[in-house]
């Protein structure tokens, strides 16, 4: 049972990565000019994907400021649901299971 719920709880962090991705890289589609904003199919998937992932990046975009325009806070939040999702989670799953010690 709990390596089913470890399971479930990977796949919502990378689906959450997921969601991060099509964020930003709409974002620059549409900062580049090569997708109007106009075109209502992709921006109701920017708007979806926004409306996701702003409430995650809030918090992080008050400790990291931009970089020339440019918003780390969305790299930062990727590598730490990487981080989440591939080693902390496969750790935590082992110690409850008995097959992994502490350390």
């Amino acid at each position: 049972m709990i390596h089913i719920l470890f399971e479930l709880i990977r796949a919502i962090l990378g689906l959450i990565q997921v969601v991060l991705i099509v964020y930003v890289v709409i974002s620059w589609l549409f900062a580049f000019d090569i997708v109007s904003r106009r075109n209502q199919f992709v921006y109701s998937i920017y708007e979806f994907t926004r409306r996701v992932s702003d409430p995650i990046l809030r918090p992080l975009r008050r400790i990291i400021p931009p970089v020339a325009g440019v918003d780390l806070s969305v790299l930062v939040l990727l590598l730490v649901l990487w981080l989440l999702q591939a080693e902390v989670s496969y750790w935590i799953e082992g110690m409850l299971l008995g097959t992994r010690g502490v350390l």
